[in-house]
């Protein structure tokens, strides 16, 4: 007899299957807003539980991409309504042929936000924080050459998280997230160069010891032309 962990564990599973399904087909327009979605529709068509369906309308319902309501059902809302901000929802933004117009608007969130995160993280920073700087713009350099982006990702993920957090600004330190899913969908959907781009990488060991030495407006300026430069690889790689 299936234990109830086995059972539990399959209804994950199957959660999962079915959000990775609706999720990416919604943000591709797969759905135009105001499509009803049926629930007995999705059981049979996917195959699983009520159960499993009403869980994964929850999980949709709070990313805004759809509502519930009574003698309705699940309507598919319009884009402007989504939290456009959750990381998941960008993650499957990113892999949509939307991509191109997705990198650029999020590139340019960056170039609002990260400037100014800089400026106030080389004022405010805390000893351990520059030093988490210079640890990962050191590992950066380290992994620039010979195609180890994966490895480049994590020091880049992680040295702007340091950046937004040392702003001491919970509205940047929230963006975290969403840095992170840029950096990592432009690595993933090779909208980026083989290596990193040797300038781009000494700007971010520039900025940890701008940080360090508490030149704000030092710390502002190269981070801006970090911003600047990835927006003209998204000039070349993913063009309009």
């Amino acid at each position: 007899m299936e234990s109830r962990e086995a059972r539990g564990n399959q209804g994950q599973g199957l959660h999962a299957k079915l959000l990775a399904s609706l999720g990416p087909a919604i943000t591709a327009g797969d759905y135009p807003p105001g499509t009803v979605l049926r629930t007995d529709e999705l059981e049979e068509r996917f195959d699983v539980s009520r159960t499993v369906v009403r869980e994964v309308i929850r999980v949709l319902e709070s990313m805004h991409l759809v509502e519930s309501r009574r003698r309705v059902g699940v309507t598919v809302l319009p884009a402007e309504q989504w939290n456009v901000y959750d990381p998941q929802v960008i993650r499957w933004r990113l892999a949509g042929a939307d991509r191109p117009r997705q990198l650029r608007s999020l590139t340019v969130l960056r170039s609002a936000v990260e400037p100014v995160a800089a400026r106030l993280a080389a004022e405010l920073a805390t000893a351990e924080e520059c030093a988490e700087l210079t640890q990962h713009a050191l590992g950066m350099v380290a992994t620039s050459r010979g195609q180890q982006l994966e490895g480049y990702l994590v020091h880049d993920m992680a040295f702007h998280r340091v950046v937004l957090r040392a702003s001491r600004n919970e509205m940047f330190a929230r963006l975290g997230d969403v840095v992170a899913e840029v950096l990592a969908g432009r690595t993933e959907h090779h909208v980026m160069f083989t290596d990193p781009d040797p300038a781009a990488v000494t700007l971010h060991v520039q900025v940890a010891e701008a940080v360090r030495a508490r030149d704000a407006a030092r710390a502002e300026e190269l981070t801006r032309e970090i911003t600047i430069g990835a927006m003209a690889e998204l000039d070349v790689l993913a063009p309009k």
